[in-house]
């Protein structure tokens, strides 16, 4: 990997005043992961967390990142937009998926990134009992991961909007404080979305009005033909993992019910327990959702093929250098 020709305080400056990973990769000469792995090493070495602020500053000023908004409107005439869910983010695990879609948002540039619901995942203010003597993250954990992972994806996304429909794990959070300090309502970090400020929060983001993205819907292994049927829309859900897409006609023409999958590997430690080593029918990967003329085409899945390496449209795609 090549050597940037520059101190450590002179990447960490670079990083702070510049628009991200692509920016510092052509001021410095050098591949755009060299400079997400030098970041990286930066961050566990000096204890710190490098963010650049003029991309997001840039790419939410026509937002307000912080209000809870039931819609948000994205208007992509041509373009792409990449929606994955459920990561569950897992302190020490940077999952296929997850180096996947850094891959595709440095090869597609996508005009919007939508974290579809439970980034978080809230294993220590889970509703369930524990099971046994297992081990869970704490939430401090889980932030820090939340914000690390997030953090990837918005120094690598340049000028994309970004987007997070609330998933029921991700409800978690404000769940278990409301219920048990509800005097607290109102102070800052008491809300997830107080910690993310570059992601809109909102509970469904409405692409050209025909493109309906949440985190859930209807469930059950016929659900996306059911989203789809009963809402007269495309609709992208995650909550499954299921990572399908299913096409419906009606005199009205075709759409699609979509389901994003999961970020997260199947067999992480986030279900092994819960789901006591039984046979899951999910899949890890992600949908990219490419637009014409304001027109969707066929939703295209992004899947895990082994532990390095997706399949997309044919092709077999290393992203093990992310």
């Amino acid at each position: 990997m090549p050597v940037p020709a520059c101190t450590d305080q002179e990447f960490i400056e670079l990083w702070r005043t510049h628009a991200g990973a692509a920016e510092v990769s052509r001021r410095l000469g050098v591949p755009v992961r060299s400079v997400q792995h030098r970041r990286r090493r930066l961050e566990q070495r000096y204890n710190i967390q490098l963010q650049s602020k003029a991309a997001r500053a840039a790419r939410y000023q026509h937002l307000s990142p912080t209000e809870y908004a039931a819609r948000r409107h994205l208007d992509a005439q041509n373009g792409t937009v990449l929606v994955f869910s459920d990561a569950h983010f897992w302190p020490g695990l940077r999952t296929t998926a997850f180096r996947a879609l850094l891959h595709f948002t440095e090869m597609l540039r996508p005009k919007a990134i939508i974290c579809n619901g439970d980034a978080f995942d809230g294993a220590s203010i889970s509703r369930y009992p524990r099971i046994g003597w297992d081990s869970k993250p704490s939430v401090i954990e889980e932030l820090k991961t939340c914000k690390e992972r997030l953090g990837e994806i918005e120094e690598i996304a340049g000028s994309a909007k970004l987007y997070w429909p609330l998933g029921n794990h991700d409800a978690r959070f404000e769940n278990r404080l409301a219920q048990n300090a509800p005097e607290y309502e109102g102070v800052r970090g008491f809300s997830l979305k107080d910690h993310f400020p570059a992601w809109a929060p909102c509970w469904s983001v409405w692409v050209n009005n025909e493109v309906v993205v949440k985190h859930r819907l209807r469930g059950g292994i016929h659900a996306t033909h059911n989203n789809t049927v009963n809402a007269g829309k495309t609709i992208v859900t995650g909550h499954l993992h299921s990572l399908k897409v299913t096409p419906f006609d009606d005199y009205t023409g075709t759409r699609w019910g979509v389901d994003t999958g999961t970020l997260a590997d199947p067999n992480g430690p986030q279900f092994v327990d819960y789901s006591e080593d039984a046979p899951k029918n999910h899949r890890s990967g992600f949908i990219v959702l490419t637009f014409k003329d304001g027109k969707l085409l066929w939703p295209e899945v992004v899947r895990v093929f082994d532990e390095n390496s997706v399949d997309f449209r044919g092709h077999v795609i290393d992203v093990s250098g992310y």
